[in-house]
């Protein structure tokens, strides 16, 4: 009989690139790839490679956990997802991180930017609609696990630590801030009154590559100096910092390890998170098919680049596993001791067993569950390991400090060309719009931000 070339695994509804319709899609395998196959009526057919390693592909689906909703939903499922973001009644996860954007306007120009930030463009929202958009996450969760404040670049806002000191009044578990880094190299002083906000407050510092060209082709400036010198007044004070990499393929995909090997020597470092670029936004000169970069190609160049972690340290996060990598290590004595090679994974997520690898304890696996979840503040994870690690063949317990952490997530944000339904739904990462609505990160950018989803409504009623 005749035979296709690949091997057909599952189905899903994704969008056509071209014009954002939902269309229906397979997901085949191919050559040990993952692609992706769909139809559009008007655009035809497309083929996106959506992961380049079957096994770890498959093993995904074991990694599923009971959805956890908002306690509030603020929209009604009448379109279908994704076209009824708000958080409808029909998502399946709870905001684990939920960014708020207080300002349009930055002090760069990115060409990678998603949201077309500039010196130029926008506005900043005035403190009165800060305030009403922490307060709508509140609302929704009633202690909210992190809040991300973010732009354009928010160290610009008029009213920026009257901001902070409100989010701070709130029962939110962990505050970030979201930073390309400018003010804080320029003026130590601005960084000693960031610590003030510690406990359970964390930059998210802006940090591609080591190289000047590079930087230029993602950021459109020189910034080399500028990343190292808010590092320097970063770990004069010990502020809790997350590096972020948005990586690009054939473009700084190279420089993984290196980033990571350099985040392991920075005092206030707890961590690095890699973020395929999403095609989204302005993203000036970059062409889907050959520049996209998928999770697993991050996840194996992570292994490959670094001698640190193995297979079974980078695994997927339950809340979102579709979308989501993480890893923990420990920093101790000058040693990194990666921590999720000692945990079984199939025992964590399999109910139907009463026991762990280490320990017979109930208690002991939802801490996992806990720790391996982009919710945690890492300030609580920290004291949770303290009890874990007595579990744990070969490693001693000292008293465990947020500083002996080290986290590696990766966080890839899907588009209109790797749109996957089920990963939508399962989407924990949310934003607030200007309509006070929380909406899945990927969907604002590719629908809600330039209002393209009313559009696509009225063609969907039609």
């Amino acid at each position: 009989m005749p035979t296709r070339k690949y091997t057909y695994y599952d189905y899903t509804i994704s969008l056509c690139p071209e014009c954002l319709k939902r269309i229906d899609a397979k997901i085949v395998f191919e050559n040990n790839n993952v692609y992706m196959l769909k139809r559009c009526p008007e655009h035809g057919n497309s083929k996106i490679l959506i992961a380049d390693d079957v096994n770890y592909y498959k093993n995904i689906r074991n990694y599923n956990k009971p959805s956890e909703t908002p306690y509030r939903f603020n929209t009604k499922t009448d379109y279908g997802c994704p076209y009824d973001c708000g958080l409808c009644t029909d998502h399946e996860q709870h905001s684990c991180l939920t960014v708020i954007e207080i300002t349009d306007r930055c002090n760069l120009t990115c060409p990678t930017c998603y949201a077309g930030s500039s010196p130029t463009y926008g506005r900043h929202r005035s403190l009165e609609e800060v305030k009403k958009m922490l307060d709508t996450i509140v609302a929704n969760e009633k202690e909210p696990d992190v809040v991300q404040i973010s732009g354009g670049e928010p160290t610009l806002h008029p009213h920026f630590f009257e901001i902070l000191n409100y989010a701070k009044s709130l029962p939110i578990k962990h505050l970030m801030l979201n930073t390309n880094g400018i003010k804080i190299a320029k003026d130590v002083k601005f960084a000693q009154r960031l610590k003030t906000y510690a406990p359970d407050f964390e930059i998210y510092l802006q940090f591609d590559s080591f190289k000047n060209a590079v930087l230029q082709q993602m950021r459109g400036a020189d910034l080399q100096n500028i990343r190292k010198q808010a590092l320097k007044h970063l770990n004069i004070v010990n502020l809790s910092t997350t590096l972020v990499v948005t990586l690009q393929k054939g473009l700084n995909d190279n420089e993984i390890g290196e980033i990571i090997e350099y985040a392991l020597q920075q005092k206030c470092v707890r961590g690095v998170t890699f973020q395929p670029t999403q095609i989204a936004g302005r993203l000036e000169n970059f062409n889907a098919s050959t520049d996209r970069i998928t999770l697993t190609e991050v996840r194996r160049k992570i292994l490959e680049q670094t001698k640190i972690f193995h297979d079974d340290d980078l695994i997927p996060v339950p809340c979102n596993p579709d979308s989501l990598v993480m890893g923990y290590a420990l920093k101790l004595n000058g040693k990194i001791l990666p921590l999720t090679r000692y945990i079984n994974p199939s025992d964590l997520l399999d109910n139907t067993k009463n026991t762990i690898v280490y320990e017979q304890d109930e208690d002991l696996k939802q801490q996992m569950f806990d720790i391996f979840s982009t919710g945690i503040s890492p300030d609580k994870a920290s004291t949770k390991l303290h009890s874990l690690l007595c579990c744990l063949p070969f490693v001693k317990a000292p008293q465990l400090g947020y500083e002996n952490l080290f986290r590696i997530i990766i966080m890839e944000f899907v588009d209109a060309y790797n749109f996957d339904v089920r990963a939508i739904k399962k989407s924990c990462v949310h934003i607030v719009n200007k309509d006070y609505k929380i909406i899945p990160f990927e969907t604002m950018n590719l629908l809600y931000r330039d209002e393209k989803i009313n559009t696509l409504k009225k063609l969907q009623k039609n």
